[in-house]
């Protein structure tokens, strides 16, 4: 069970996640005054609550520096990683939270520490259309959050996250699949497609994948590939505007659209597309 300190202080942390990042008064190491714990660990609660956020930080962290064997240390460092956080300084952010769980991996704050990383992780993913080396880092570490803590209510909105990321993620192989098919290089093309039907197979992108499978199937002259994977089509989209390209396409072509299988099998045809080709 969390300590009542502790239960008040990510209370505090908590309350503080829903406002805007205003107001943040940026501060140096602050002078060694040496003082008792509690004066200088309530006093950063109070910079908290005026969205001081660096100012507290550096106050949580002189708790660390004068007390650095007292109980009131190991909750300062885990407070000083969510102010480093709420200041965009995600790289203190993540070093205080790791530092946390080096020291105290059986801590009660361990479990917010996994989390601290990974939504420092999820808040720095850019667009779709750049590189998503950030997005691998935060699916990675969310994914050790739900399977650390999966009771938890971290892991639940870890799992959130997770699902949005594995959507960024495939959104960008669609936006590199989507390059090589308007280049001609249909065969690179099939396999970004593919890795979306196969290993992002909860996100939005699926349906349009199996439409550019279609597509670039019938493009090298593929029809059994290009009719089977629109029969998965069918089966588990048939109402989105994809299944009509693909259906209108194939009409075009003058290329039957088979019968498309009972809505138990489509998704096990998904796993066989890697294998189609």
């Amino acid at each position: 069970m969390r300590s009542t300190a502790f239960r008040t202080a990510l209370a505090a942390g908590a309350a503080l996640a829903a406002t805007a990042c205003a107001g943040n008064s940026r501060s140096e190491d602050l002078a060694y005054v040496e003082r008792p714990v509690e004066n200088i660990y309530n006093e950063a609660l109070r910079s908290l609550d005026r969205n001081s956020w660096d100012l507290a930080a550096a106050q949580f962290n002189e708790v660390q520096r004068q007390h650095p064997y007292s109980p009131w240390a190991q909750r300062a460092m885990l407070m000083s990683a969510y102010a480093h956080y709420r200041s965009r300084d995600y790289e203190k952010a993540v070093s205080s939270a790791q530092d946390y769980i080096s020291l105290h991996p059986g801590g009660d704050g361990a479990p917010y520490a996994y989390y601290l990383v990974a939504i420092c992780e999820f808040d720095q993913i850019i667009d779709v259309g750049r590189d998503q080396a950030r997005s691998d880092l935060a699916l990675l570490a969310l994914n050790e959050v739900t399977a650390r803590f999966p009771e938890s209510d971290y892991a639940r909105d870890a799992e959130l996250k997770t699902d949005m990321v594995r959507d960024q993620l495939a959104g960008k192989e669609m936006e590199v699949g989507r390059y090589y098919l308007q280049r001609g290089e249909h065969l690179a093309a099939i396999n970004r497609f593919k890795k979306v039907v196969t290993d992002y197979q909860t996100t939005t992108h699926v349906p349009e994948a199996l439409h550019r499978l279609v597509e670039s199937y019938l493009s090298i002259g593929l029809t059994g590939q290009a009719q089977q994977v629109a029969a998965v089509l069918g089966t588990n989209y048939p109402g989105t505007d994809w299944y009509s390209d693909s259906y209108a396409l194939m009409q075009g072509q003058g290329v039957e659209l088979p019968k498309a299988p009972d809505a138990k099998a489509g998704f096990n045809l998904i796993d066989r597309i890697a294998k189609l080709f």
